[in-house]
């Protein structure tokens, strides 16, 4: 999922919100901050509740590892298409639906009796979170005056953040004190709330048309594009050909249990947002610089884990360590990408999201296989070479974007 997206990307609104103002409208910013926070919580709910629902359905933990796979693969296809095949509907009608739909999908989950029925479960999540990340960036011109856009599309994406650290970890402690399907009931009341106050909330935002499949070439075609996009594609897979496995690997490496799995992935989602808050001002001035830092430091941090990884102490600095450098990824990538494509923002951004949510697929399925097949060692040792993969091309480029000073 990314973490806070960078103000950069979506600091210059629109010519109609430059002419006629914008009122603001804070409570509509924090309920799509919640949105941000619901989705990306449900997709990556399965990382800490892998060993029970594998245990509930009679499937081995690589293979309900899949249903990230299948949410990601679904979310890539649908996020750079909703915005186009809704740009002439309403926003905030749009998100309502989507909402539900986020809703329907944790309830399908929580109710599903076999691994037919979750992978359904969550193929309809990929397309209503896909929806939810592909609009969420362009909001915030439609909410608040123009001095304000950077903060409302902070908060909107903290959002993101903060399901890192109370997300997964939340999830897997009720899923230890109440059962599994009881933390997806969670977020499918959570979901309709949201949906609810959203319908109550959210002031009527027609949609842009500027965004078409042409834009989405254009961007493409940008040599600076497609660099991001490849060592986002590198990175995102590393990371969660590792984190999909995050629990049976700490279970493996220092025979932690399930409540101090929880407590290490509270404290890699506590790092991760200061490892974003970090990134993001010194990547707006030199993405490349950041991003090589970020690369090599996930590169070395996956493969220190199966050596090192041994003891309780040992395990939580891993964690942290691997959270601070992950957790500034996302703005990262995704400013250098901006900085590449300045005349094509929305375009380039919704080419990262789909890149992005393809790679948690590929992630989660490599990761699920190499699970199986040759056990946690080789997990992180595979997926830290795909990390060292980033850390060549990012290096060996001439810089693609321009330092910002």
């Amino acid at each position: 999922m990314p973490h806070s997206a960078s103000a950069q990307n979506s600091a210059a609104p629109s010519s109609s919100t430059r002419a006629h103002g914008v009122e603001n409208h804070w409570a509509a910013v924090a309920l799509i901050a919640a949105s941000t926070f619901i989705v990306v919580a449900a997709e990556m709910m399965p990382v800490g509740l892998l060993t029970p629902i594998g245990a509930s359905l009679v499937e081995s933990e690589g293979t309900i590892g899949l249903s990230l796979a299948i949410t990601g693969l679904v979310a890539a296809a649908t996020a750079p298409l909703v915005p186009v095949v809704t740009r002439r509907f309403d926003r905030r009608s749009t998100l309502v639906v989507l909402m539900l739909l986020v809703a329907a999908a944790n309830a399908l989950t929580a109710l599903a009796p076999s691994f037919a029925v979750l992978a359904a479960a969550r193929v309809l999540l990929g397309v209503s979170m896909g929806g939810v990340w592909a609009l969420a960036a362009s909001l915030a011109p439609k909410l608040v005056e123009t001095r304000s856009v950077g903060l409302a599309t902070t908060i909107i994406f903290s959002g993101i953040a903060v399901a890192s650290v109370l997300g997964v970890p939340a999830g897997t402690y009720i899923g230890a004190a109440a059962g599994w399907s009881v933390a997806f009931w969670a977020l499918s009341c959570a979901a309709t709330l949201i949906a609810l106050a959203m319908f109550a909330v959210l002031p009527t935002m027609p949609a842009d048309q500027a965004l078409s499949l042409g834009s989405l070439v254009e961007a493409f075609r940008n040599p600076g594009v497609r660099v991001g996009i490849a060592i986002t594609a590198l990175l995102i897979t590393a990371h969660f050909a590792a984190y999909t496995y995050v629990r049976p690997g700490l279970e493996f490496f220092a025979g932690l249990n399930a409540s101090q799995v929880s407590t290490m992935l509270l404290i890699y989602g506590a790092f991760g947002v200061v490892g974003n808050f970090i990134a993001g001002p010194s990547a707006a001035k030199s993405p490349k610089m950041v991003v090589v830092i970020l690369s090599v430091g996930i590169a070395l941090t996956l493969a220190l884990f199966p050596v090192s990884a041994a003891t309780l102490i040992a395990a939580a600095l891993l964690m942290a360590a691997w959270g601070l450098f992950y957790g500034g990824v996302s703005v990262s990538t995704q400013t250098w990408i901006a900085h590449a494509a300045p005349a094509h923002r929305e375009a380039a951004s919704a080419l990262w999201v789909s890149v992005f949510n393809a790679s948690i697929a590929l992630g989660a399925f490599a990761g699920g296989r190499i699970h199986d097949y040759a056990g946690s060692q080789s997990v992180f040792w595979i997926a830290a070479g795909i990390a060292a993969l980033a850390v060549f091309l990012a290096t060996v480029r001439k810089p693609v974007v321009a330092d910002m000073n």
